[in-house]
């Protein structure tokens, strides 16, 4: 199963999250990539539980949905799994190997390297660089998964027509997008450490970057659903109905006092707390700036709230702001999921590699 950069067709991006599929497109000419096709498909609220997939039948029809909606020819896809579920180990091994020879001798020594048996688990591995005690052994960079986490997302793709190119991991996909993020920085971010909180329905992530690589990741339990779920007690909606209100507005005139406004503080307070656990476990390392990411990161003065908060720098993610559009995309809904559509671009820069 392919986790690492070697050369694919174009590949259209399934990012399955808690709340919805994201699909994506782009094409590449010279240095300029172009969105092609995009499309957004919610999930119903237990369709994923967890970054599991709960159910997949109902996973397959939102991506049928978003193939529509997209209008996308691509039959070849990759997808990701959540880097909770992926084991990855650094080990050296001779540099005179070929890649065939070291994935023959990683499947004779796994047991040194995985807790699971090899029929458990699907692997891959990428060479990093010569090891610096030892000029003649590289280090070698070995992600390993169960087998389910791998097959029910193959499975979701089948169902819904399409053919598993490449199963990446969230983390790679993330440090992928990243290049796209600098130019929304107004200085260079060279030798700094930016963090990325991705905040979705569900689930929130705190990635920590430094030279454009993770040095650092945590999940934990907060995200949108928790603004949802008041919305709905609060104003008597389904919690479908709760979600469209979120999004479109036309809720009561005591919403944002009584309902944003405490939400807002709570996820500022959360981001505070994720960077103090990350501090207390690094206290060399000061972050030079936040990128905010994930659906949460549309909410209305975030960034502000932010920034004032922390004292730190803050940008919206918007992988998509020196791209081109094709006439079908709709560049305002396109701007305004950018931040929820990271993980996406990320695999989507899998056609370049």
């Amino acid at each position: 199963m392919s986790w690492f950069n070697r050369k694919q067709n174009a590949v259209l991006s399934i990012d399955i999250s808690t709340a919805a599929v994201k699909l994506l497109e782009l094409s590449r000419a010279g240095a300029h990539y172009r969105v092609e096709s995009y499309a957004v498909a919610p999930l119903p609220h237990d369709a994923v539980i967890d970054k599991n997939l709960a159910n997949v039948d109902m996973v397959a029809e939102a991506i049928k949905v978003a193939l529509k909606r997209s209008d996308s020819k691509l039959k070849q896809a990759t997808v990701a799994v959540a880097g909770s579920t992926v084991m990855t180990k650094m080990i050296t091994m001779p540099a005179l190997l070929s890649d065939d020879e070291m994935e023959e001798q990683i499947m004779v020594e796994a047991d040194q390297y995985m807790p699971y048996s090899l029929d458990e688990i699907n692997f891959d591995f990428e060479v990093q660089q010569i090891n610096e005690q030892n000029p003649e052994m590289v280090n070698v960079l070995l992600a390993a998964s169960r087998k389910e986490n791998v097959e029910d997302r193959v499975a979701a793709l089948s169902k819904a027509g399409l053919k598993t190119r490449i199963v990446d991991v969230e983390a790679f996909a993330i440090e992928n997008a990243f290049s796209l993020l600098v130019d929304q920085f107004t200085g260079s971010v060279l030798g700094q450490t930016v963090a990325i909180a991705d905040i979705g329905a569900t689930l929130s992530t705190l990635y920590i970057l430094h030279e454009n690589r993770i040095i650092y990741s945590r999940e934990q339990i907060f995200g949108g659903k928790q603004l949802t779920e008041e919305i709905q007690r609060r104003y008597g909606l389904s919690y479908e109905e709760a979600g469209l209100a979120k999004r479109r507005g036309g809720l009561p005139d005591n919403y944002t006092i009584d309902v944003l406004d405490p939400f807002r503080k709570a996820m500022v307070q959360h981001i505070q707390r994720s960077l103090q656990f990350f501090a207390s476990s690094s206290a060399d390392r000061v972050i030079n700036s936040i990128i905010l990411a994930g659906g949460c990161a549309s909410i209305s003065d975030i960034k502000k709230s932010v920034e004032n908060t922390l004292g730190i720098p803050t940008y919206t993610a918007n992988s998509f702001i020196n791209m081109t559009l094709s006439n079908k995309i709709n560049a305002n809904a396109l701007n305004s999921d950018a931040p929820a559509m990271l993980i996406a671009c990320g695999l989507a820069l899998r056609s370049f590699d």
